[in-house]
C-alpha cells in the first residue's frame, strides 16, 4: 500500500484524469459525430484540432529537421547532443498530429485515400504525403536509440551508413510541408484578416517553424533536467538561444517587410481584437524572447533561457491559431471549442509528455550524439549493472 501511495503523485493523478476524460470525449466524437460534439459548422469547418493539434503540432516538431540540418549538412558539431531530443520531439509530435487528424476527419477510416486517390492540384495532397513520409523517416532516425538500449552495437553502425540520406530526406520533406501548411490559407484572401493574410505565408510558416525548433529543444531540456536530471550543457543552451534569437529577428524583418509591402501596417494600430491578438503574438513570439536572450545574465542561466524558449513557443501557437481560427472569425463567425475538443486536445498533449518522459528515462536521449555506433548506458541499464555487482560482491569476498 505504501509503495502504491508513493507512486500517486499529483501529476500522475492529473494524467489519469485527463486521459479518462479524453477517452470519454473521443468515444462521444466517434459515436455522435462532429456536429454533436464540436463547435464546428459549415461556416467554420476548421477549429482547435486543426489550429492547435495540426498547425501548431507540426511547427513545434520542426526541431527535428532544423537541428539535423545544422549538424549533418552545415557540420555544426556543437549541436550534436541536441539532435536526438529534437528528433524524439518531432517523432512524437507527428504521431500525435496523425492521431489528431483522425478525430478531425469526418470519415477517419478514409485517411488512407490520398495514397491511391490523388488530386495533383491540391496542396493537401502534398501535405498528406510529406507528413506520412517524414513520419517514416523520423522512425528510422530514432530507431538507433532502441538498438543502443538493447546493446545492438552492430545494428547502430549499419544505421549510421544511411544517415546522410535520412537527413536529406527529412530536411526536404519537412521543409516542403511546413511551407505548404501556409499555402493552405492562400485561398482565403477575403476571409483572413490583412494582418495575417499574405502571399508570403509559406515562407513565414517555414521560418517561424525553424525558429521555434530551437525554442522547443531549450524548453524540453529544462523540463527534463527538473524531472529526470537530464539536461544539456550550458554552452549548448546558450548557442541554441543565440540561434533562436537570430532566426526570430529574421522572422521579424520578413513580417515587417511583408506588412509594409502590402500596405497593411496600419491595421496594427487600430482598436480591434485582431490588432490586440497580433501584438500579443508578436510580443510573446518575438519581442520577449529576443530581449531575454540578448541579456547576457539571462542567456547564461538555464531558467532564463527556459522562459525565453517558452515565450517563443507560446507566440508560435498563437500565430497558428490566429491564422487558422481567430483571424477569420470576423468573416466566418464566432467559434469556441467544445469540451470534447478541449479534452481530446489535452489528452493528446498529456500522452506526448508521457511518451517523452518514458523515452528519456529508458532510452539514451540526452547524451552522446546519435549514429556514433556506441552503446550508451541508460538509467535502467545502470540500475541493472549495479544490482548485478551487488549480487556478485559476496562471492568475490568469500573467494578472497
Amino acid at each position: 500500500m505504501n509503495r502504491w501511495t508513493e507512486k500517486l503523485t499529483f501529476w500522475r493523478i492529473m494524467f489519469v484524469i485527463i486521459l479518462a476524460v479524453g477517452m470519454v470525449a473521443g468515444f462521444r466524437r466517434f459515436y455522435l459525430g462532429l456536429g454533436a460534439t464540436t463547435g464546428l459548422s459549415d461556416q467554420v469547418p476548421w477549429g482547435m484540432w486543426i489550429g492547435f493539434d495540426v498547425m501548431s503540432g507540426v511547427a513545434l516538431a520542426a526541431g527535428g529537421f532544423t537541428l539535423s540540418a545544422l549538424v549533418y549538412i552545415f557540420n555544426l558539431k556543437q549541436f550534436h547532443a541536441v539532435v536526438r531530443p529534437a528528433i524524439l520531439t518531432a517523432f512524437l509530435g507527428y504521431i500525435l498530429v496523425a492521431v489528431g487528424l483522425l478525430f478531425d476527419l469526418g470519415r477517419p477510416w478514409y485517411i488512407w485515400h490520398p495514397i491511391f486517390f490523388r488530386n495533383p492540384h491540391s496542396v493537401m495532397l502534398e501535405v498528406a504525403w510529406c507528413v506520412m513520409l517524414y513520419l517514416t523517416v523520423l522512425a528510422f532516425e530514432f530507431v538507433p536509440a532502441f538498438f543502443e538500449r538493447l546493446g545492438w552495437g552492430k545494428a547502430v553502425k549499419v544505421m549510421k551508413i544511411g544517415t546522410p540520406i535520412l537527413v536529406i530526406l527529412g530536411v526536404l520533406l519537412s521543409s516542403l510541408h511546413q511551407s505548404s501548411l501556409g499555402s493552405l490559407f492562400l485561398i482565403v484572401p477575403n476571409k483572413l484578416h490583412p494582418l495575417w493574410y499574405s502571399a508570403r505565408l509559406p515562407y513565414l510558416f517555414f521560418v517561424s517553424a525553424m525558429s521555434v525548433g530551437f525554442a522547443m529543444v531549450i524548453v524540453e531540456s529544462y523540463l527534463s533536467s527538473r524531472a529526470f536530471r537530464k539536461e544539456l550543457e550550458r554552452p549548448i543552451i546558450t548557442d541554441l538561444g543565440r540561434a533562436m534569437m537570430v532566426s526570430l529577428i529574421f522572422l521579424a524583418v520578413l513580417r515587417g517587410q511583408d506588412l509594409i509591402g502590402r500596405g497593411s501596417l496600419g491595421y496594427m494600430f487600430q482598436a480591434t481584437t485582431e490588432a490586440g491578438l497580433f501584438w500579443l503574438e508578436i510580443g510573446l513570439g518575438i519581442i520577449i524572447p529576443v530581449i531575454l536572450v540578448a541579456i547576457p545574465k539571462i542567456r547564461s542561466h538555464p531558467q532564463g533561457m527556459f522562459y525565453a524558449g517558452l515565450s517563443a513557443v507560446l507566440g508560435l501557437i498563437l500565430n497558428r491559431m490566429n491564422v487558422s481560427i481567430t483571424g477569420m472569425a470576423a468573416k466566418l463567425g464566432d467559434y469556441f471549442p467544445s469540451w470534447e475538443e478541449l479534452s481530446i486536445t489535452a489528452m493528446l498533449v498529456a500522452l506526448g509528455f508521457a511518451a517523452f518522459a518514458w523515452a528519456v528515462k529508458n532510452l539514451p536521449v540526452f547524451g552522446p550524439s546519435p549514429w556514433t555506433g556506441t552503446v550508451v548506458i541508460t538509467p535502467a541499464l545502470e540500475t541493472e549493472r549495479v544490482a548485478r555487482q551487488a549480487e556478485l560482491q559476496p562471492a568475490r569476498v568469500s573467494i578472497q
